[in-house]
């Protein structure tokens, strides 16, 4: 079964070399019971290590099974390690804060079966511990957590159980025990290798080696090892890969496992992820929640919508202001609409401030002069009462629509429909209410009052031209032939000069303007969302420091891990998925947390917000992201430790 050829092994300790192993060769047969002796120092537990795989010799020949194993990768030897060998140690070994069957079962997991509990239960039977099977170790005696790791070291049955000073923490009594259950397996055609320093321990042994030195002092045998049917090397079922969903089931059992034995830690970690996506969450729906009053607020103005306006000349290098050379006319607004095809609406209007007072209220507003159409091109049909008429426009009435911000100024809550308010001094009757459209950062929308044109131009103002004209295309497609259709028209008109043609008259469409202020909203948004961002990367900082700290503390257990037969591959996904659940158990409470702070926002603060699903998601699969990446360098420190030096690890 095992067979070793000069084998030599040196170690550094403190830059000196020690040789632990000095030209060692020896034999085991199928089903032998070997006891390895020797002072401290003599080299025992170094062979032992290298005949269970978890050392490699730095030179000579091991062969198992007839098999070279120098030539083997990691993955090669953690198989041999999970199926042939099984490992009984001086220090139990066994997982803290998992009950006595589940610790049976852990090899069951990287060798690639299926969890059998019925089987570790009968294991755990066999050895005396059928009514314990549910305690942890702490609430084992020292006897019974060896019979545990006995029961684990069985449990792919294993062609040899390889055992270092397996009675050197146990009272007598409780030694006993555990060499006779030991003789017991031997009985069964179980091959041992036992290290010990007791004589009567290696008495029940059919075989002493002894070792001094790093050299076989002397080989007894005491008597011939028992005649077994147990093949020399058993069939075992092939091992299965570790992709399924299974596996990744049991990856992420095992990872909540290490996380809820160190809770708090567990949760400080998830709290940085938790406030990084709440952040997100919250600034992405504000960020959406303003671009969709934006939308709503330039909705009215419809995406036809064409605006005429003065241009602004230079003459000698210098920019005159607004409408310095030209002006526009009510007479353009009348050509505009009886010239140019495709336009279905035309309106005129003026504008300035002016002092409106009512009874013992007064308030600085905008007046708005326009024409009756205004309301069916801006979407602005009065909620309360109704808009101006042509014949009011014509004869130059004083009636005014109000704004919603004028209105609580003014009147409160009570009704102004039909009340006589006072703008400039002048008398006005209050005939509607606009519809409520919002503030902006630059413009209260609803802080004004719309009065009938010629009444704005003659009684109010005293202009006698109009400062912007609202063209309504009949389709959105018909929007740049009516934009040039109407610069061109106005150039004539006024006869402008070809070198001032570019700029006499800005022409802008409701759509570009709607697209800026959209294009400037999704910006701060994207502003916001990347401020909120630094906080997931925060945390994701916090995941891995915790995860360094988690893989120096349970050095030990990665070592018994790859013992048992763990692959790189298969702690790698143990840590990242430890890394995963805390990042996306903390991005969904985050979600929650940001959809907590959004409702605040909304209901305390009046501000408008919009929590998208798309929003929601972004940010779950970001802190999802956030632990793979911050996890792997914890996951691969963790992967690629030597089992022997884990093992070693203080």
């Amino acid at each position: 079964m095992i067979e070793l050829k000069d084998v030599h092994k040196t170690y550094l300790l403190g830059g000196a070399p020690v040789r632990a192993l000095r030209g060692v060769s020896l034999s085991i047969e199928s089903g032998d019971f070997v006891a390895i002796m020797g002072p401290s120092g003599s080299g025992k537990s170094t062979l032992l290590h290298l005949l269970g795989l978890l050392d490699t010799p730095d030179q000579g020949s091991y062969r198992l099974f007839g098999d070279e194993i120098s030539g083997l990768n990691e993955n090669e030897l953690a198989k041999l390690r999970s199926n042939r060998i099984g490992f009984v140690f001086q220090q139990f070994n066994l997982l803290p804060r998992v009950s006595a069957l589940e610790n049976v079962e852990l090899p069951l997991l990287y060798a690639g079966h299926r969890f059998d509990r019925s089987g570790a239960q009968n294991l755990l039977e066999r050895v005396g511990l059928g009514e314990r099977l549910l305690h942890r170790p702490n609430q084992l005696s020292g006897g019974q957590q060896q019979r545990v790791a006995i029961a684990r070291a069985l449990i792919n049955q294993p062609s040899v159980i390889l055992a270092d000073e397996p009675t050197g923490n146990l009272d007598s009594a409780a030694a006993v025990e555990i060499v006779e259950l030991l003789k017991k397996l031997n009985a069964q055609g179980i091959t041992l290798v036992i290290v010990t320093h007791e004589e009567e321990i290696a008495a029940h042994a059919a075989r002493i080696i002894r070792l001094r030195d790093g050299v076989i002092q002397s080989d007894q045998r005491l008597r011939a090892p028992p005649t077994v049917s147990r093949p020399s090397q058993p069939e075992h079922p092939p091992r299965r890969g570790s992709s399924g969903i299974f596996d990744l089931f049991q990856y992420v059992r095992e990872g909540l496992k290490a996380l809820c034995a160190n809770k708090i830690r567990s949760a400080l970690s998830a709290l940085g992820i938790l406030i990084g996506v709440g952040s997100v969450v919250a600034m992405l729906a504000l960020g959406h929640g303003a671009q969709e009053s934006i939308r709503k607020q330039l909705a009215g103005l419809g995406s036809n919508l064409l605006v005429l306006r003065s241009g602004a000349f230079r003459r000698h290098g210098v920019v005159l202001e607004t409408g310095a050379v030209t002006r526009l006319s009510e007479d353009d607004a009348t050509r505009i609409r009886k010239g140019v095809p495709g336009v279905k609406e035309v309106c005129a209007s003026v504008n300035g401030r002016g002092q409106v007072s009512y009874a013992r209220n007064n308030w600085s507003t905008e007046i708005l002069g326009t024409e009756p159409s205004y309301a069916r091109i801006r979407s602005a049909l009065p909620l309360i009462g109704r808009f101006l008429t042509e014949d009011e426009n014509r004869s130059r009435r004083r009636v005014a629509v109000i704004g919603t911000t004028v209105l609580r100024q003014l009147f409160g809550d009570a009704n102004p429909i039909g009340e006589t308010i006072k703008i400039n001094k002048g008398s006005f009757q209050v005939i509607g209410v606009l519809p409520e459209r919002g503030a902006t950062g630059w413009r209260d929308q609803d802080d004004i009052i719309i009065v009938p044109l010629k009444t704005a131009m003659r009684r109010l103002l005293g202009k006698d031209y109009v400062d912007s004209i609202d063209i309504e295309a009949v389709s959105a497609e018909a929007v740049e032939q009516t934009r040039q259709a109407v610069q061109d028209l106005m150039i004539s008109r006024h006869r402008v000069p070809l070198s001032q043609q570019e700029d006499a008259f800005e022409v802008r469409s409701m759509a570009e303007i709607q697209e800026a202020v959209s294009g400037s909203s999704r910006t701060m948004g994207f502003l916001l969302a990347s401020i909120a961002a630094i906080s997931l990367l925060v945390g994701g900082i916090g995941i891995m420091n915790i995860m360094l700290v988690s893989v120096t503390e349970r050095t030990r257990e990665i070592g018994l891990r790859k013992a048992l037969g763990a692959r790189r591959r298969d702690l790698m996904l143990q840590f990242l998925a430890e890394a995963v659940v805390v990042s996306v158990t903390g991005g969904a409470l985050g979600i929650l947390l940001g959809c907590g702070a959004t409702w605040l926002l909304t209901n305390l603060a009046g501000w408008t917000t919009s929590v998208s699903p798309a929003s929601v998601a972004l940010a779950f699969f970001f802190s999802a992201a956030v632990g793979i990446i911050f996890g792997l360098y914890p996951a691969r420190k963790a992967a690629v430790l030597s089992p022997i030096d884990a093992l070693r690890y203080e």
